[in-house]
């Protein structure tokens, strides 16, 4: 079975190229929907013109997608609210050199 805390754990495994840090840490990742095999990740950038978009979902849909049970991956991206470094979590500013 699938659930948020399995898919919280891969997704520690998807970095942003820029920042060099996992997305889940970071803070990009606003919700995360699991049922019956779907998963559905609501999620934002760092800016709305963050070019990494098209990359950062290729690398969800296949680390989610490989994982045991799942179906279906989603990947939606919203800039409300927008991202801003408070939305990281304290080992990941501390690493980054923002605490």
């Amino acid at each position: 079975m699938v659930t948020e805390e399995i898919v919280i754990e891969a997704l520690r495994e998807v970095y942003d190229p820029e920042l060099h840090y996992n997305i889940y840490d970071l803070g990009l990742v606003y919700e995360i929907g699991t049922k019956d095999g779907d998963v559905h990740i609501l999620m934002t950038l760092t800016t709305p013109a963050c070019p990494i978009g098209p990359m950062i979902t290729e690398q969800i849909e296949e680390t989610i997608g490989l994982m045991p049970g799942v179906k279906n991956v989603d990947v939606e991206f919203t800039f409300d609210p927008p991202w801003t470094p408070e939305h990281m979590s304290d080992e990941a500013r501390a690493d980054l050199g923002l605490d």
